[in-house]
């Protein structure tokens, strides 16, 4: 066989070297800079909010007393109680010790040092100091270290939540998608059901039911089963029911969309031919059906999570969220209504709505940098 001149001869045994679809899509993926940068914002959120207990003030978080927020003394040699530490100022104990860089962060701090010098007790070096960065609340806890162990809630919240959605979803779509006829039909019009109730509504009536059972079963000696549920839910910071009540109704667009999906594959060619050669129904379920599924359901979860953590914040800002003194954005906030007002302490809500404003939109951005990915007509352009 005649070649070209320069050209070495193709051999059958070379092997050409191919990309799989997942490879193709990572490639995508990077040429978005918006959806690489959420990508590591999340990442940093999340080893955050993993080494928590590593550089947050753990005694300020679960120490309610007020005490560690006396910071200020007059100069009249006594101490006065500040509710709401400023950020930057350090205490220990009680008394008056700010290092360099508190007094960096808070220069009216240091005008107060310079100013009371001679009438400031020298404080125990003994005792631990304690830093409030980003300031404090009414009964001294560091909000610093409750945006980070509130981060544990709301991401726990999102993939919890996106997670559970997906599995109910993804199976209940693929058997009413594969099979049809009367299962398909029987199937659907459950979830027409159950889409006709409005969500939010519905977990706040939830939530409720669930704060209610509680009080009814809080003073009872045999409780049973209930009891066990309530004494896990209160191990879990109110995060169980919280689960259940989000989790009821999350997955029905899932298993709509699955169901669309596997409807468009199912009388494929490949399809066909592993029906042809006698593949089980499980078989052609999971091994070919799925995979090609897949992609649009990766992005609708990952645009879901914003929407878990949103709920999760409104629910514990309006008392039906997280049991009190867990961390939560949600509840953070809604300390502003309660603690001197949006203008007299605005670090209380500046800090939880930034951190909650961050994470939603580096979601956001993952979401729509995975679905132009994903999307095979986007692929080569």
């Amino acid at each position: 066989m005649a070649t070209a001149e320069g050209a070495a001869p193709l051999s059958l045994r070379e092997k050409v070297k191919g990309t799989s679809p997942w490879m193709d899509s990572w490639k995508l993926f990077r040429r978005n800079r918006a959806s690489v940068i959420a990508l590591i914002t999340i990442g940093v959120i999340f080893f955050i909010a993993i080494t928590a207990t590593l550089w947050t003030q753990l005694d300020l978080l679960d120490n309610p007393t007020g005490a560690k927020a006396r910071h200020v003394i007059n100069p009249a040699n006594t101490e006065t109680q500040d509710p709401f530490p400023d950020p930057g100022v350090c205490a220990r104990d009680g008394q008056n010790r700010n290092p360099y860089w508190c007094n960096w962060l808070s220069p009216e701090a240091l005008v107060l040092v310079q100013e009371q010098h001679c009438s400031i007790p020298t404080p125990d070096m003994s005792q631990k100091q304690w830093c409030f960065m980003l300031g404090g609340d009414s009964d001294g806890k560091d909000i610093l270290s409750q945006t980070v162990y509130g981060a544990r809630v709301s991401l726990t919240v999102g993939i919890v939540g996106a997670g559970a959605s997906l599995i109910v979803g993804l199976i209940y779509g693929l058997i009413s998608g594969y099979y049809g006829g009367r299962i398909d039909n029987i199937m659907m019009r459950f979830v027409d059901f159950m889409y006709s109730f409005p969500d939010l509504i519905f977990v706040i009536l939830l939530q409720v039911f669930f704060t209610q059972m509680a009080r009814e079963y809080q003073d009872q000696q045999n409780r049973g089963f209930v009891g066990f549920v309530l004494d896990l839910n209160k191990d879990m910071g109110g995060l169980l029911f919280l689960f259940i009540a989000l989790g009821i109704l999350s997955w029905v667009g899932m298993a709509r969309l699955t169901r669309g999906q596997v409807l468009s594959y199912r009388e494929k060619e490949f399809v066909e031919a592993a029906r042809a050669v006698g593949a089980s129904d499980r078989r052609i379920i999971f091994s070919h059906l799925l995979p090609n599924v897949m992609g649009p359901l990766i992005v609708s979860e990952a645009q879901a999570i914003p929407g878990f953590i949103f709920a999760e914040a409104f629910l514990s800002f309006i008392g039906l969220g997280v049991q009190p003194g867990t961390p939560s954005w949600g509840a953070m906030i809604s300390q502003i209504r309660d603690q001197g007002g949006l203008f007299s302490n605005r670090h209380l809500l500046l800090v939880p709505s930034f951190a909650l404003v961050i994470t939603t939109l580096s979601f956001n951005f993952l979401g729509d940098g995975l679905r132009d990915a994903l999307d095979p007509r986007l692929r080569g352009t």
